[in-house]
């Protein structure tokens, strides 16, 4: 079965309404003023990453392309805005045939971002571009801000595995997507079956403290679980004593026991005992998965202890304290007037407080040093320097409105660890610093 052919991961009737009711509005008055028509260039892009990271990650391209594929107004969906007046009847009518048949452009999903990095053009007429604001940000700025925690967290782990277990701390298809863009940023596993179910990846999952608390015993619960899932199967250890648990861990399921879970206490010096005790019982090949509340600062700290695996959740899906990349979505270009032929005038806000914006249709590049790594972005408008043509990141992604590049999750899974490769080495460093890459932009050369 491929996957991304299941569609939709929730039974809506169509994403048209993950929008706000501005771009609405905003359609109405274009209609009624003759400009909706006029052909536009809109760009994602964030100003800043969030603070002390070295780098952002592009998660969710693929959800974006089944959102606007879905972007459909039907009858209940013009039916409500009809009740609630939120648009005239010619606007409603405009709607009923809605179907984007722009292009759209973007960095390819797993690469990685700076600040003014174009992550996504949408290119067609005002109104058709205006209305997927809301729902393109609402699915980058969270997948992105998801990958990127998951990334430092996969550095951090290094060869270890990482698994993904925050669906009970997140909505609870934020929880779906979050285990998507975990995958992408590197974690191998995730707990949650609709995860797996809808983008396949591969899911894993034992027994929670109310399973030995359902026994009489401790010893109970091991046999019970093992007598089921078998001796490869992996028990926890912590909910009365860690020590009596493991010893009896091993006396039921033997040296075959597959692993231990820890989800208390202090995770390097358990580790440790836990692992001189497993040898001593002739447990050698049994190991030991460690969870409770870790982030990537916690994954660094236990490099020298004898784990074997992390569970990873609320940290997780919440960004590891960055639940957003504050990505925006802005008109850089649009024509004189609604013939197809008009030139492109680079428009741009002009605003105090950081909030300018760049005009005009980009592109973007990566320059390299002479070793292959990689030491800036460059960023412009008109024609792409001969040195930096082989170097373009942006990508097609959804032409004259069909999706020309879906892809594997796994494709997208090695991008990022190709790409996280070529940076500096201070990337991965978890101290704060500023974007390891700088920004460069270059004066246009040709009109647009």
């Amino acid at each position: 079965m491929d996957v991304a052919d299941l569609g939709l991961p929730v039974d809506v009737p169509s994403t048209a309404l993950f929008t706000d009711q501005y771009e609405l509005t905003m359609l109405r008055a274009a209609l009624k003023a003759g400009t909706a028509e006029r052909r536009s260039v809109f760009e994602v892009f964030t100003r800043r990453l969030p603070e002390g990271r070295r780098y952002g990650v592009v998660a969710g391209t693929g959800r974006v392309l089944d959102a606007v594929e879905n972007f459909r107004f039907d009858a209940d969906v013009l039916g409500f805005l009809r009740e609630r007046e939120i648009v005239d009847e010619e606007t409603l009518e405009w709607l009923r045939g809605y179907r984007f048949s722009g292009d759209v452009w973007g960095y390819p999903e797993g690469e990685v971002y700076f600040p003014g990095s174009p992550i996504m053009r949408v290119e067609g007429s005002f109104a058709e571009c205006v209305l997927l604001e809301t729902v393109i940000l609402s699915i980058l700025n969270h997948d992105s801000a998801i990958a990127a925690a998951a990334s430092r967290m996969a550095s951090a782990a290094g060869e270890r595995p990482l698994i993904e277990m925050g669906a009970r701390r997140t909505h609870e298809l934020a929880a779906v997507a979050a285990s998507r863009a975990a995958y992408v940023g590197g974690f191998a596993t995730t707990s949650d079956l609709a995860a797996g179910f809808r983008y396949g990846i591969p899911t894993v999952g034992t027994s929670a403290h109310a399973f030995t608390l359902l026994h009489d015993t401790e010893r109970d619960a091991f046999r019970a679980q093992v007598d089921t899932l078998g001796r490869g199967t992996t028990l926890l250890v912590d909910t009365y004593d860690v020590a009596e648990a493991v010893r009896t861990a091993v006396e039921i399921a033997g040296p075959e026991l597959g692993a231990v879970r820890i989800d208390s206490g202090d995770l390097l010096l358990v580790a440790h005992r836990v692992r001189q005790q497993l040898d001593e019982l002739g447990a050698t090949g049994t190991r030991i998965i460690v969870t409770s509340d870790l982030d990537e600062y916690a994954i660094a700290s236990l490099a020298a202890a004898p784990v074997d695996a992390y569970g990873v959740g609320t940290q997780l899906v919440t960004g590891s304290g960055h639940p957003t990349c504050s990505m925006v979505y802005k008109l850089v270009a649009r024509a004189e007037s609604a013939d197809p032929g008009a030139p492109l005038v680079p428009v741009a806000k002009k605003s105090s407080g950081g909030k300018t914006s760049v005009g005009g249709r980009k592109w973007a590049a990566r320059r390299l040093d002479a070793h292959g790594v990689a030491e800036a972005e460059v960023v412009g408008t008109g024609a792409v320097p001969a040195e930096l043509a082989d170097r373009q990141l942006l990508v097609e992604l959804v032409k004259g409105g069909e999706v020309v590049a879906r892809e594997p999750l796994d494709v997208v899974r090695d991008r990022h660890t190709a790409a996280r490769s070529r940076l500096p080495l201070s990337a991965t460093q978890l101290s704060r610093g500023e974007p390891v890459l700088p920004t460069e932009y270059v004066q246009e050369r040709s009109g647009s």
